[in-house]
This record gives structure tokens, sequence and C-alpha cells, in this order.
């Protein structure tokens, strides 16, 4: 019996859970902007342009300025654009109007954010989007549940059976994650509602707010897991190394000003400056380049990007996990066989009729339509099935059932379609071929997706009342096996050529699929993921029972009978596990090895490649295990039950563009994975321009540091447009064409890049000491006398080394553009590149050869 609230209740229970509401507030660009320019870098920078201002730098200033407009403006736009995605996506179901059962059986409208758990609503027959999590307790749904699951397929929901039958699931007690099939969810579309006789489609209200489904899926998004990447912790180490080097002359300066006696405000305006310059304030916006280009050179092929840090990371990946179908295989089914047991065919499946089309699963689409009941016309002869009562789909039990009754009989038919074992096993014994595992064994090697039915005519006193009261499990049993449905999944074409491709490049992938395991195997090895001369060994792991610990069988895939019967644990001993093995282990196992064999887990994941009958939650698990043992981890779904992995790894990236895909990282256009390659080569490309961009900035200060040291005196002008245009033309260069076996380093802190910049550091000294010391020893230069009151001296070596360092610049940008394996060489983008460097080549010469007093005096 269910109760119903009164108004009382139901007010003190929003007192308690709150409103039903998803609040995805979108802040205004003025909070984003004072959150963004918070950052220590830009109040580092607002510091330098003050600093700058007062000591007359104004041409530096407005560049560091504009440069920091740049990026903070490009941020806020990406920053304000994911919230307004995320608050549509909410947007759908933040305020309906419901139907509400009271206490006094009468029904009454409500707002959707007046719900709370208990309250009994219902559901309107022209369908509603949820706005909240509630288990049907009568009557049946078709519900679209796409925007959770990125599954486009709708599903059929049913009542709740009553908890007080025989055989009920779990023990009485609703819990979300055994009754799914039972549950709306909040944010889900309901399409259709069926009912008997009138009777009303009603459902109690369980979750409301963000403790829904949707809500937690929100709140994930709205408050990730932060993203830990070398690259930027030794960024910050590097940046600490040269405070510690302005330090150094920031202490020089002062010393060797009050020797010189000049006035106190000089003295603390030209010490700062030290700091200024060897600390690059312009390196956030330097480093913002090379990544919005490489998004840009990604939107252009279809790419879209939600979370533009993580290009960088993606040119890391070393592992890639695929779903399989839909992913690596075509959507569609085509039926292999002609089956004689129409009957089954026709009735056992969760199709709907929507606007005069089927819709529902692919597979029971194409098994009604081999049936001829849709494509051909009924033969003359009447014979007519009505459906009487669904028992949906479980993955749990791998299994579906329908009740149905012939026209023109009383008695009933049960049908039954499933997984090939779980029927076999609910089947009378002699109905079942002795040859069965053999056969079922062969197609599924094959690759064949196959699927059992079986048959049992019911009892004839069973009337319609008694079937829709009875369980599934007095219904499923002593079934009549009817045969095998055999159906192939076919690889896409781009397939095998991508996975070809990142095994080239020492890329290890993997399949993480709710599939069969013998079938996903199967099409592991036409894809190329496992080589035609590779074993594989199927982990079998038992949970604990009767008092015996939990245990694991070893088997090979292609010799089932040749297993190690001792073999319950992988102990060092044991046969050796070489690279040509690979490891395949069932959702079920995954579970029972998380459990009770940690100690294992990390071993088996190093050679796991195909990981069958995975749960969504456990393609997570699966990602964070992989994370733990340092793969840098790329996940390519389409949206249906990837959600979690797609956002938990360091690369995400979806085929589907569903609501589902706002958790991914990166969104593709292109249905097929060779946009996977393209991803990882703009990511290695991105992440090498940022290393250069990098050693740039740095060698760029290290310069003017010493040239500064040398003069006491600045003349910043024509470095802050080397800087700026040298910091856009390295990012232009894109993606080399192919992938290569190697990887761009993923920190700063190694010996070849330290050895690169400190050896340049010392190239630039020794020519700036060199060229100092020469023009002072000429004949023709004269002594130079210390006057404090004039700003813009006029001398000839403070003239050479403003040209030996702008030369510099442009030197030290040339050998730190790096171009093959992993970006295009700077000659090959012409348009771009060389032109600006030459641009600032010719200015420095023209500088040189042209005396420009005019330009001259006023630096």
């Amino acid at each position: 019996s269910c109760h119903y609230l009164d108004l009382s209740l139901s007010s003190n229970r929003r007192l308690f859970f709150g409103v039903n509401e998803i609040a995805v507030k979108v802040p205004s660009v003025f909070k984003l902007l004072i959150k963004e320019v918070l950052n220590p870098f830009y109040i580092f920078q607002l510091f330098s342009v003050i600093l700058w201002s007062a000591d007359e730098y104004y041409y530096y200033a407005v560049a560091i300025v504009i440069m920091s407009v740049i990026s903070i403006a490009t941020s806020l736009y990406t920053i304000k654009k994911q919230y307004v995605m995320l608050h549509d996506m909410v947007a759908a179901h933040s305020i309906v109007r419901v139907s509400v059962i009271r206490d006094n059986n009468e029904v009454e409208e409500a707002m959707s954010t007046d719900l709370v758990p208990g309250d009994v609503m219902v559901i309107p027959s022209n369908g509603t989007i949820m706005p909240c999590d509630a288990v049907l307790i009568s009557g049946t749904c078709i519900v679209n549940e796409s925007m959770l699951t990125g599954e486009s397929v709708p599903v059929t929901k049913t009542n709740l059976p009553n908890p007080g039958e025989k055989g009920a699931e779990g023990d009485g007690v609703y819990n979300m994650e055994d009754h799914k099939r039972h549950t709306l969810f909040c944010g889900t579309n309901v399409i259709q509602t069926r009912f008997y006789s009138g009777e009303q489609v009603k459902a109690v209200v369980v979750r409301t707010g963000y403790s829904t489904a949707k809500g937690q899926l929100v709140r994930s998004i709205l408050y990730p897991k932060p993203t830990d990447f070398k690259l930027y912790r030794d960024a910050y180490m590097f940046l600490l190394c040269l405070v510690a080097v302005a330090g150094i002359g920031f202490l020089y300066t002062i010393v060797v000003s009050i020797m010189n006696k000049v006035p106190a405000k000089t003295i603390i305006i030209e010490s700062l400056d030290i700091v200024t310059i060897t600390v690059p304030p312009a390196l956030p916006a330097a480093m913002t380049a090379g990544i919005v280009y490489a998004q840009r050179r990604l939107k252009q092929i279809g790419i879209f990007c939600i979370s533009p840090q993580r290009i960088n990371i993606c040119g890391q990946l070393n592992l890639v996990c695929f779903d399989k179908t839909g992913t690596l295989t075509e959507d569609g089914l085509d039926l292999l066989v002609k089956s004689q047991f129409v009957a089954c065919m026709a009735t056992c499946h969760s199709l709907t009729k929507i606007d005069g089309q089927l819709s529902g699963d692919p597979l029971d689409l194409k098994m009604f339509e081999a049936a001829g009941w849709v494509s051909h016309p009924c033969p003359i002869a009447s014979y007519e099935i009505g459906i009487v009562r669904q028992f949906p789909f479980s993955s749990a039990l791998q299994r579906m059932s329908v009740v149905t009754r012939t026209l023109g009989e009383k008695r009933m038919d049960a049908f039954l379609k499933g997984a090939p074992e779980v029927v076999a096993s609910l089947c009378k014994k002699e109905t079942v071929p002795e040859d069965f595992a053999e056969v079922l064994e062969d197609y599924t090697k094959q690759g064949f997706r196959v699927i059992a039915l079986a048959h049992r005519r019911l009892e004839s006193k069973l009337s319609w009342h008694k079937v829709q009261n009875v369980n599934r499990d007095h219904i499923e049993v002593n079934m009549e096996f009817l045969g095998l449905i055999i159906m192939q999944n076919k690889l896409k074409a781009e397939t095998p050529g991508v996975l070809e491709d990142l095994r080239q490049a020492n890329i290890r992938t993997i399949m993480v699929t709710g599939d069969n395991m013998l079938t996903a195997i199967s099409v592991a090895r036409d894809c190329g993921m496992i080589l035609p001369q590779d074993q594989v060994i199927i982990a079998d792991a038992l949970p604990p029972k009767d008092g015996q610990a939990a245990k694991i069988n070893w088997r090979y895939a292609d010799n089932p009978t040749k297993h190690s019967s001792k073999a319950t644990r992988l102990e060092p001993e044991g046969p050796k596990v070489q690279e040509q093995y690979h490891f395949a282990m069932s959702g079920k196992a995954f579970a029972v090895i998380t459990d009770h064999f940690q100690d294992l887990l990390q071993r088996l994941v190093l050679h796991g490649t195909v990981f069958a009958r995975m749960a969504p939650d456990q393609k997570t698990q699966l990602v964070e295990v992989l994370q733990s043992v340092d793969y840098f981890v790329g996940m390519c779904g389409d949206g249906a039950n990837d959600c979690g992995a797609l956002k938990r790894a360091h690369g995400g990236i979806s085929l589907s563009e569903l609501e589902a895909s706002v958790a991914s990282p990166f969104t593709s256009r292109t249905p097929n994975i060779s946009c996977v390659t393209n991803l990882i080569r703009e990511g290695r490309a991105a992440l090498t321009t940022s290393f250069c961009v990098f050693k740039f900035m740095a060698l760029y200060s290290i310069i003017q540091y010493i040239s500064v040291t040398l003069l006491y005196s600045y003349t910043p002008c024509v470095c802050v447009c080397v800087c700026v245009c040298v910091c856009v033309a390295v990012s232009l260069n894109p993606a080399w064409k192919e992938l290569v076996p190697r990887r761009p380093p993923s920190g700063l802190i190694s010996v070849q890049l330290l050895f690169s910049v400190l050896t340049q550091i010392l190239i630039c000294l020794g020519f700036q000491i060199f060229a100092f010391l020469w023009v002072g020893q000429q004949g023709w230069c004269p002594n130079w006398i210390s006057n404090s009151n004039d700003h813009n001296i006029k001398n000839y070596e403070n003239t050479t080394l403003f040209f030996v360092s702008s030369f510099q610049y442009l030197i030290v940008a040339i050998v730190f553009s790096k171009g093959k394996p992993f970006r295009q060489p700077s000659y090959k983008n012409c348009k771009e590149t060389t032109l600006t460097d030459s641009d600032n080549h010719n200015l420095c010469m023209w500088y040189l050869i042209e005396r420009a007093d005019p330009l001259t005096d006023s630096f």
C-alpha cells in the first residue's frame, strides 16, 4: 500500500531536504573577472605594470596589459561557455508543474521545486521531463535516458514489484541500484505511459535536488577531481629558481646604486625592475597562446574542447581505453541466420511505437524485422499475438521475458531472451542440445553477438490479473530451449588503421565493454588490438562461498580446457607472463579481484586488454587503477555508460553530442576513433609549444637580466615587440602529420632541458660580456660619466648591448622552436611564423644600420 503525504508533513520534509532544485547559477562576467585576476600571476603583472608606469616604461606596460587582457578574455569566454552549457542542460527540468496525490486521495497541481521524498506524483500520459528520482509503483513508462547515459534507445520502466511476493528482488527494501528498471531518473524524458483500465501511472519521489542521479553528475562536473600534471608543478619550481636569481640581482643593484650615490627613489624602482625582468610577467599569456591555437586547429577538424588545459595532458597519453559498440564497431547489427521461432522474435522485445516509428534496442529492432512482422505483411491466416506483461531486460540477470496471449486462445505463453548461458540454465536439460556449448563458443569466437530464445506454455488457469502480480522467477523456469539468434557487429572502417597507428606509436589500447567476453576478444583480434600470434588468458574470479575463500581460475581463451586448477593466485614462481600474453576479465571478476586480490590488481591491468561485461562505475574504477600505475589514460566512448570514465580519464573524448558529452573534455563530430590520433598529435604539438615558450621566456628574462645588470639601465621597446611576436610565432606551428613512438617530456626538470637552457644562458652571457668589454676598449668610445638625473642614457655600451640582446632573442627563439617529430618545422609555416620572425629581424637590422636618432632619443 502507498501512503500519501499531507501538506504539513510535506512542508516539514522540505525544510529538511531543501528545495528540489539543481541550481547552476551562471556567474556574472564581473565575478568571473574578479576570480580570474586574483590569480597570483595577474597580481604580479599588476604590480609590474604600476612599477613600469612609474618609471615611464609605457611601451612594455601597454604590451603586457594587452597580452593579459587577451588571455583573461579567452579564459572568461571558455569558463562562461561551460557554465552556460551546464545551465542549459539542467534547465530542462528546473521548474515544471506536476500532479501530486495528497492524503485525502485528491490530486493537486504543484511546482516541481516543492517535491520532497515520499510524495506520490502522477506521470502524465503524454510524457514529461522527470524533475526528481522516483520509483514507479503502478503502470509502465517508456523513457529516454540519453541525458544521463548517452543511450538514445528508449527503455521500458515497470512498476516496483510487491516486496511481499515470494522471490521478490532484494530483501524487500528499495535500493536504487538493484531496482534501476523500476526507477525514473531526474532529467530523463518520459515519452509514453502505459496503464490498465484507467489506472493512474504513479511514482514515489525518492531523491531530490543534488541527491538525484542528475544532481550527482552535475556536481561532479562543477567540482571535478583536480588534474595533477608534472609540467605545471615543474613550472612553479622553475619560477622559484628565477625568483632566487632575481633576489641576487635585487641586492646587487641596491649595493651598486648606493655606491654610485643614486637617489633612494631610483634605487627602489631599478632594484624592483630586476625582479620584474627576471620573473616574466608575460608568461601566463605566452603559455596560453599555444593552447589557444591548438584548440582552434582541433575545432577545424571537428573536435570541440571545453577544458583547454587538457590539451597539453593529451600529449602524454600512453594508453587509450575504447568502448566497443558504437565506438570500435557499428551501432547496427546484421542478422546472420534466419530463425524458425517467429513468435519469440516478434514478441520478446522492448520496442515501442513512437510517432508511427518503431524505436528501441537495435538488436530488438533487427530481430523484429527479421521476423517479417515489420517489413512484410502478415499472412492471410490471422495469427496475432498480444503482450500481456513484460519483464524488462536486466543487466544483472542478463535476460528479459514476456507473457503473451495468442488471439482467440485462452492459454498464455512465456518467451525468454537473453545471454545464452543464462537462458540455457533456465531451460529443461533435455531441450538443450548436447553441442550447445561448442556451437556457442564457435560463434562467439568469430565475433558474432549471440542471443538465446526459450518458450514455455503457461497454465490455463493463469488469469490476466494473476500475471500482473506474479514474480518473474515463477515465469522464467522450466523453459523449452528454442535456439540461437546470431548477429554480427561489424568493425568501423577506420578502426583497424587507427589502432595500428597507436600500436606503432607505443600507445597501449584496451577494450572496455559491456558485451560478451568471447565476442569482445574476437573483436579485439579482428581490429588488431590483440595480434594473431598473441595468447589471451581469461581470469575467472569467484567470490567467497560456503566458507571457501575467493579464488581465481586461469584459462586460455582459445583452449578453455587448458588451465591450472591450482592457479588461484598469480604467484611470481608461476608461468611467466610475457608481453605477448593478454589478460581478459569480466566485470564480475574485476569486482572480485578489486575486493579480494588488491595485490594482484595492478599487475593484472598492466597486461589486461579486454574487460567485458563492465558496469559504468567499473569503467571509472578501471581508469583510476590504470592511472595509479602511472599511465596517462585516454578514454573514447559513444557516451553510452561511459560518462564517468570520460570525465575521470586524463583525456576523455566522446563520439556523442548528447548532453552527457558535457562531462567529457573533448567531443568529436566524427563518429569514429580517428579523432583519437588527431587529439594526441595536437596534444603533443601543444605540449612541445609550451616547452618552447617556457624556455624562450626564461632565456628572454635572463638575457634582459644580464643586460640590465651590466648597464644599470633599460631600453625595452624593441624587446617587447620581439617578445610578443616571437611567442605568437612559436605557437603557430601545426602538429606533425603522424604519431611517433616516443612522447614529449612531461616535466621541465630534466637533464636534457636544463642542459639546453644553461648552455644558452652561458653563451648569451659570454657574448654580452665580450661585447660590453670590447666596446669599452675601443679608442673611439669615450668614457661615460654617471649622471643620476639623466634617465635616457645615450652611450656606446648601452647601444651595443641593446643590439646584441635583440638579436639574441631571435636566435634563442629559433633554437628553441622545435619541429619534428611533434610539430611541423617553422619554415613550412612560412605564411605566418617565418614572416613574423623575418619582420623582427628586419626591424633590428634597420635600427642597427640606420641612425634613427628620433627613435633612439625616445628610448
